[in-house]
């Protein structure tokens, strides 16, 4: 009798373990929203361990936007503001981020020397439904690769746009790394950055960030299209509870993200 016992706990248990782990299939989760970011609420919300129970691929940044996030086959990597890459503790949250279990549905190898607008226009012509978020997946060797990161903010925290006029621009030459990104559909203005949000992150771990522009040497795309969507939105915190979530902070979103 007692080893029947001990045999339904560990089958409960391990249910509980499977049911606690498994995530949709073609699920972005997303923490908080682009426009809490924008008003700059930086302080972080979920640890990256919970976070990883939600996907193996993503972006996003770090409590007091202490740099910008690469989530990739599972491993997180942190681009600081002075361009270093470190593997940060589980522990540490994050007060944004969009992950997913990446699936890919699409593989596409990419025109020579192409850049990041005929990227953009490839992958809309491989994933047409506009209607839907997309992963995109970029492995590759890359001519020029620029990308930027900020630092660690302090309290009282200035709005995005602010932070970002005195971001660290990195420019990157004959690099292999990969593309780790969205698109997102226009109907989410306000939660997500609509359109293409995509960071990078060097073979070697040494070098990466928020992309503003490359040129491909050799490549190849993965898409997973994706048709559902979560969000969780930070519970508890003054921050988010005061921010004024009716205004319009497009054009805010443009100068910091662009």
């Amino acid at each position: 009798m007692k080893n029947y016992l001990v045999k339904i706990a560990f089958v409960v248990i391990l249910l509980s373990i499977v049911s606690c782990s498994t995530v949709h299939r073609n699920t972005v989760t997303q923490v908080s929203t682009i426009d809490a970011i924008l008003a700059g609420a930086y302080d972080g919300t979920m640890t990256l361990h919970e976070l990883a129970t939600y996907g193996n691929f993503g972006i996003g940044t770090f409590d007091k936007l202490d740099g910008e996030m690469v989530l990739l086959n599972g491993t997180f990597l942190q681009i600081k503001g002075d361009g270093n890459v470190f593997m940060p503790d589980l522990m540490v949250k994050t007060p944004f981020a969009s992950v997913v279990q990446f699936e890919k549905d699409i593989t596409t190898k990419l025109p020579e020397g192409i850049n990041y607008t005929v990227l953009k226009t490839i992958v809309d012509e491989k994933a047409p439904n506009m209607n839907l978020f997309c992963a995109v997946q970029v492995t590759g060797t890359f001519r020029t690769m620029k990308t930027r990161s900020v630092p660690a903010q302090k309290k009282p925290y200035p709005p995005l746009t602010e932070v970002t006029k005195h971001q660290a621009i990195f420019n990157l030459k004959n690099v292999s790394g990969t593309i780790v990104g969205f698109r997102s559909p226009v109907y989410v203005k306000g939660i997500n950055v609509t359109g293409y949000h995509m960071h990078f992150i060097s073979d070697d771990f040494r070098s990466g960030g928020h992309i503003l522009a490359f040129e491909l040497e050799t490549g190849t795309a993965d898409i997973d299209i994706c048709n559902r969507f979560l969000m969780i939105l930070p519970k508890g915190t003054h921050a988010f509870d005061r921010i004024d979530l009716s205004i319009d902070r497009s054009k805010d979103l443009d100068k910091a993200e662009r």
